[in-house]
């Protein structure tokens, strides 16, 4: 699939695998009698082969799962390492010089087998010897983490992998003892311990192949994916690596394209930036945008006003029609918004729990009390992994809250709650745009980065937030002032879980209810709030939700002021240059791949600009 770049004549190549039979099928079969058991055996093959690019990520808590997404992983990383390989040979140069022609950079643990393959590819069929092979691999491979939980860090039973890949089992072992020889050489006082962190198989049982070790192992360069996030690889998670190659370990601060998050889905915003700053090159160098600060006035408020007006109308008619016309947004209200993966870490919950004691204040107001509210939309979107029941449980209770709330005529605009669907990029387009605040709440040292906070910021909204992930390096952008947070910090974490505290009275009101019914069958979401009675609070929910309640009245009383509010917003988008991926992509350029610029001719760029 050809993917032509922004006012460029590049264009790059998206290959897109699908498995295929290696015999035919068996026609005359299939269309057999269906009683005979050729035609079933027809029927089960074909099935077979289309599993392995129908369903990605399958469930895994049990052993076909598990056996299907390696399969899966298997799959697309071989025929990349062969497509690889195959336009290197094209090439007529030295297997030696493989890693000067490609850079393979591992996203998470998915496909850190293909390193593996790779090494498969190069001692039995092009004939390299162990040493160089690894070697090779080493050169051409780098790794980035992108978060610490455990479902990013893959690790596979060692008889299930010996199963489907006895010659890659085989160099894992090869691997790890190559790698082990040489630390204990390197450093001859290493403990047993200290080997057995470092090693590729987990002593567990069953024995399991830590697919992290074996990511950095074979890389040249580890990298996580915002400041506090590089800074925990390196003192924690993978420390023990970083105390024998701290070279290796880096920061690459993630970004996302302007192309898409500004200019294509708000249109709007695109042109009130490129008129104010006369010019349109911020598309292509975000840094520009900086220029909105040195025409801020009146005009430029008042543009950004409509604009974000003109946006909210969008989303409300989107919501309209796919809540069948039952819900009718106010655009006037603060749209509040949370869409990400539905996760315990990034607190959903607390957002949910906020939004509950919300309306029980409201229900407790005289309606001369209620005249003084800022008026609210909460919405949320997101998905949950295909057998995370307690995220499952979430979702269910949001859209629980939402039908109570939105049907409460006591409340009516005050507060409407809303769960948007079947997430996606076409989705986030319409939303991202819409927002006055974005919740980016995830326990401290969880999130690695984030890259919604980013297109949010960018489009002029506010991030309510703790100090996690890309949070922080925002905040040393656009200014602590520009933005609205709390929470405990990630090295207050471990101390706060060994000293719990008690459920305050207002979250103890917000669990009643719920436990009360008021939002449906108590039943059904007993498993999702019964953690915080039993003196569970892992991620903090109970201890940051007084302050998490404090810091929605500071947003209340500043929203009040339409012009502050707009003021901090446009400050907002106008430093947000950092946090382009054109940045990104140069330092991963500079810094890992060793990739460097091909301007093209001077009469080649006149032609396409004039185009």
């Amino acid at each position: 699939m050809p993917i032509p770049g922004y006012k460029t004549l590049n264009t790059l190549n998206l290959r897109l695998w699908s498995s295929q039979p290696v015999n035919e099928f068996d026609l005359e079969g299939f269309n057999g009698d269906e009683n005979s058991q050729i035609y079933w055996n027809a029927l089960d093959n074909q099935q077979k082969q289309e599993n392995i690019c129908k369903v990605l990520y399958p469930k895994n808590n049990h052993i076909k799962g598990q056996e299907l997404r390696l399969k899966q992983e298997y799959f697309f990383s071989s025929a990349t390492i062969l497509d690889v390989v195959r336009r290197f040979k094209k090439m007529k140069k030295s297997i030696e010089e493989f890693p000067d022609y490609n850079s393979i950079q591992l996203n998470d643990t998915h496909p850190v087998v293909g390193a593996l393959e790779l090494m498969r590819v190069l001692i039995d069929i092009e004939g390299v010897d162990f040493e160089e092979a690894f070697d090779i691999t080493n050169k051409t491979f780098s790794y980035t983490n992108h978060t610490v939980l455990p479902e990013a860090l893959e690790t596979w039973p060692v008889d299930l992998f010996g199963q489907l890949l006895p010659r890659h089992l085989q160099l894992a072992y090869q691997i790890n003892q190559h790698f082990l020889d040489s630390v204990k050489k390197q450093f001859p006082h290493v403990s047993g311990e200290q080997l057995s962190k470092l090693s590729l198989v987990e002593e567990s049982t069953p024995k399991r192949l830590r697919m992290a070790n074996l990511a950095i192992i074979c890389s040249h360069t580890v990298n996580g994916v915002a400041a506090i996030h590089s800074q925990i690889l390196k003192d924690s998670l993978f420390n023990h690596f970083y105390v024998l190659w701290p070279h290796k370990f880096i920061n690459v601060t993630n970004g996302v394209t302007p192309r898409r998050w500004i200019k294509q889905c708000n249109p709007a915003l695109s042109q009130v930036i490129t008129e104010a700053i006369k010019t349109d090159e911020w598309v292509s160098n975000l840094s520009l945008v900086k220029g909105l600060e040195n025409v801020f006035n009146h005009e430029l408020i008042e543009k950004f006003i409509h604009v974000k007006q003109l946006n909210k109308d969008r989303l409300k008619r989107l919501v309209f029609r796919l809540t069948d016309s039952k819900v009718v947004l106010d655009r006037n209200a603060l749209f509040d918004v949370m869409v990400k993966r539905i996760h315990e870490y990034k607190r959903q919950l607390l957002n949910l729990f906020g939004t509950i004691h919300t309306y029980l204040q409201i229900k407790k107001m005289t309606p001369m009390q209620r005249m003084k509210l800022v008026p609210r939309v909460k919405i949320f979107a997101g998905k949950a992994a295909i057998g995370y029941d307690m995220a499952k449980g979430i979702i269910k209770l949001i859209n629980s809250v939402a039908d109570t709330v939105n049907n409460d005529p006591e409340v009516g605009n005050l507060l409407k709650v809303v769960f948007i669907p079947n997430y996606s990029v076409s989705l986030a387009e319409v939303i991202i745009p819409a927002n006055d605040i974005n919740e980016q709440i995830s326990t401290a040292g969880y999130e690695a980065s984030g890259t919604s906070c980013m297109k949010f910021v960018m489009n002029g909204g506010l991030i309510v937030g703790t100090w996690d992930g890309a949070n922080v390096e925002i905040a040393e952008e656009v200014g602590e002032e520009n933005m609205f947070m709390f929470g405990a910090k990630a090295y207050e974490v471990a101390g706060i879980r060994a000293n719990p505290i008690p459920i305050s009275k207002d979250l103890a009101e917000v669990l009643a209810a719920i436990d009360n019914g008021m939002f449906g069958d108590a039943s059904i979401h007993k498993f999702v709030i019964d953690q915080f009675r039993g003196g569970s609070d892992y991620y903090l929910v109970c201890r940051d939700f007084d302050g998490y309640v404090k810091v929605q009245e500071h947003i209340d009383s500043v929203w009040k002021n339409p012009q502050e509010w707009t003021t901090k917003c446009i400050r907002c988008v106008a430093r947000m240059g950092k946090f382009s991926s054109d940045r990104s992509i140069e330092e991963y350029a500079s810094n890992v791949w060793n990739v460097q610029k091909c301007p093209l001719p001077v009469d080649v760029v006149s032609t396409t600009d004039s185009k």
